[in-house]
């Protein structure tokens, strides 16, 4: 498996600094900005306080299909505990998609079941998240908790471009969950778009325009 391995550093310091006690670290990420079509998920995970490394665990986009199946699995099984949230494609068009992803992150911190005392977040800093966090860049490469969310946010949304290419097969969602492939591309071309399309991406708004 290639790619760099994210470690827990970041998540045991913060244990460390208090007092040895633990503390709860959540990692925070999101799946689906780029897509023209479907929702943006975020997911929270909580691992335990010093726990081991989940093995394999990488940035979800480094990860065949059914590696992120098995590691959400495993994320699922050993976490204190999972969270997700989404922003619907009518949020999206009318806040933009960095305000929609913020939305989706809130969304997942607020229904975890147990408040966590710090948060560790993929990327730049969240204006507007709510809660007080440390934004690190390319955290779903560097850090475990980050690639936990990463793997949860990406496989509920695949599964999410899955059901809804069993109503809109035209577009091929299945292979390509949104993004703008030749093949979505054309299929746009050809019968237009779908409710599940964001009219403010680029490529949709040019059949708006039509």
């Amino acid at each position: 498996m290639r790619g760099p391995r994210p470690t827990l550093e970041r998540e045991a310091a913060l244990w460390r600094a208090r007092g040895g006690g633990g503390g709860l670290v959540a990692g925070l990420d999101e799946a689906g900005r780029g897509p023209l079509a479907g929702p943006v998920v975020a997911a929270a995970v909580v691992l335990p306080a010093f726990c081991r490394p989940i093995r394999g665990l990488r940035d979800s986009k480094l990860l065949v299909p059914a590696a992120r199946l098995r590691l959400a699995s495993l994320v699922r099984q050993r976490a204190l505990a999972v969270a997700v949230g989404a922003a619907s494609v009518r949020e999206i068009d009318r806040l933009n998609i960095l305000r929609a992803s913020i939305l989706a992150m809130r969304r997942a911190l607020v229904r975890l079941p147990i408040r966590p005392d710090h948060i560790l977040v993929d990327g730049l800093p969240c204006p507007g998240l709510g809660w007080p966090h440390d934004a690190i860049v390319g955290g779903d490469a560097r850090c475990h908790s980050i690639a936990a969310a990463s793997v949860i946010a990406k496989t509920v949304r695949d599964r999410l471009m899955d059901l809804l290419a069993e109503r809109h097969p035209a577009y091929a969602w299945a292979s390509n969950k949104g993004y703008g492939t030749p093949e979505h591309l054309a299929a746009l071309a050809e019968h237009g778009f779908t409710p599940h399309h964001r009219k403010s991406f680029a490529p949709v708004v040019q059949l708006l325009l039509v």
